[in-house]
This record gives structure tokens, sequence and C-alpha cells, in this order.
């Protein structure tokens, strides 16, 4: 069976933070980059149910591993 694919959009539903380009822009700008060495669920940005919702997405590859994973990507790259 497939995993289905979920949008970046998706994930910031699901994390319960506004979903529309503009805001995931602004958030991203506020909160990254992160120190290389931190992980993504550890960024003080994040809620307890947010960051155990980030960290078991990648720890049980789950289906929003892949969103997650560019999520990472993201909030450490340098701006």
């Amino acid at each position: 069976m497939e995993k289905p694919v979920h949008h970046f959009s998706e994930l910031f539903e699901q994390l319960g933070l506004a979903s529309d380009a503009d805001s995931i822009e602004r958030f991203i700008q506020r909160n990254a980059p992160l120190p290389e060495t931190m992980p993504l669920a550890e960024a003080p940005c994040w809620n307890e149910g947010q960051a155990e919702f980030l960290k078991e997405a990648v720890e049980e590859d789950a289906d929003w591993a892949e969103v997650v994973d560019h999520l990472d990507a993201s909030m450490h790259k340098t701006q």
C-alpha cells in the first residue's frame, strides 16, 4: 500500500499553525535557522504536542516523514 503524499501546507495545518504560503514563510523566517546540531523537534518554537508529532513522524517513518524532513531542511538552512 502506498503512503499518502502530504503537502507542506497540510503539515502546518496538522501542527495547528497558519498554513497559507505567506504565513509559512514568516514562520520559517522568524524561527530559522536552527543550530546545526538541534533536532527539529527540539526547537523552542514548538509546543509539547507539536514536538512529539514531529519526532514520531521521523522515528516511525510515518506518512508525514517526507514533509517533516522538508521542514527540517528549511528550518536549518541559513537565510
